[in-house]
């Protein structure tokens, strides 16, 4: 049987158990007073984002008595990000966390939150995610049959790797490192003279092992709950990037809502934003504390030299990508 031959079929089998949950759930909501919507997303279950998501779905059965339940499949059990996105895109599943990044191949202007050292400061941040910026960008996806419901802190990205400490951008140069499927994430490994390997998330442990990449580029809690800290060597803290998640709802489902059922669900998410975003607060310093146990050098670089050596990203992005520049420009100007 050919490679692509097993792969075809394997993705009709998930697609069928898929379409069983889900008919299976339609089937419950008949017999039983409640509605169900499917969430399913792919990360790991100690990870901040993860625990707020569950934190939601209690909330949501307790606000609306039990009528309104998110019943939630984690850990990538139904796909990966991309996956995921495409199936709440045709109402298979009705909700997933997703990164920008990611959600930016159908939603371009989400291409800003990739753009580096596009943040002035941790204010700046909250302000432009939980104020109108923010919130204008979480709609875009509508016409994509994509609502953007919430964000949920995802932190500074640094480089980890193994072998080569990155003290200066010159460091990354002919490196191999993984990225999200973004076109902005390549053209900053490419600006700092790396190899952008665009990887599932969920294959990068085993392509640390194989050699396949030489680095990659995360949050401190995701580096830590990944285990990626076991088999690299070196985690430098340069925070080239701050990539929000984003909770996504397929519009059929949020339609197929009632006023009330849609009051409960936000209530709900609302909650879980704040709860998630103190979660975060305190993974980061603990994850950095025990992948430094663990025998990471945790290094702190000069930021400074990889922040001018990006900034012709935002002048090409001025002279050719006119429409995206509007957002960058509407994000710099807040306060």
């Amino acid at each position: 049987m050919s490679h692509t031959h097993m792969l075809n079929k394997q993705s009709l089998l998930l697609t069928f158990f898929i379409l069983l949950i889900f008919q299976g759930c339609r089937n419950s909501e008949s017999k039983q007073d409640h509605k169900t919507i499917i969430l399913a997303h792919a990360m790991h279950l100690n990870h901040p984002v993860s625990i707020a998501m569950d934190r939601m779905a209690e909330l949501v059965d307790e606000y609306s008595d039990g009528a309104l339940k998110i019943e939630i499949y984690p850990t990538g059990q139904l796909g990966g990000e991309r996956e995921l996105l495409e199936l709440v895109q045709i109402g298979t599943i009705g909700i997933t966390k997703i990164s920008s990044a990611v959600l930016e191949n159908i939603v371009p202007p989400m291409q800003a939150f990739s753009l580096p050292y596009l943040f002035r400061d941790d204010d700046h941040y909250t302000n432009v995610l939980w104020g109108d910026v923010g919130k204008e960008l979480l709609l875009e996806g509508v016409r994509y049959r994509l609502r953007g419901i919430a964000y949920y802190d995802a932190g500074m990205r640094s480089f980890y790797s193994i072998g080569r400490p990155i003290n200066t951008p010159d460091d990354l140069a002919g490196l191999k490192i993984r990225v999200q499927p973004s076109i902005m994430a390549m053209n900053l490994i490419r600006a700092y003279g790396g190899s952008a390997t665009p990887l599932a998330y969920g294959e990068l442990y085993t392509a640390f092992q194989g050699g396949i990449v030489d680095g990659a580029e995360n949050n401190p809690p995701s580096f830590y709950t990944s285990r990626h800290y076991e088999v690299t060597d070196y985690y430098s803290l340069n925070e080239h990037t701050a990539v929000p998640d984003v909770l996504v709802m397929g519009t059929r489902d949020w339609d197929n809502l009632t006023d009330q059922e849609r009051d409960w669900l936000m209530k709900a998410v609302n909650e879980s934003v704040e709860y998630q975003r103190e979660l975060w607060r305190e993974s980061e310093e603990e994850s950095i504390r025990i992948v430094r146990e663990a025998g990471v050098e945790v290094i702190y670089p000069d930021q400074e030299p990889f922040r001018e050596r990006v900034q012709h990203i935002y002048d090409n992005i001025r002279d050719n990508n006119p429409d995206l520049y509007k957002w960058v420009e509407r994000i710099q100007q807040v306060e």
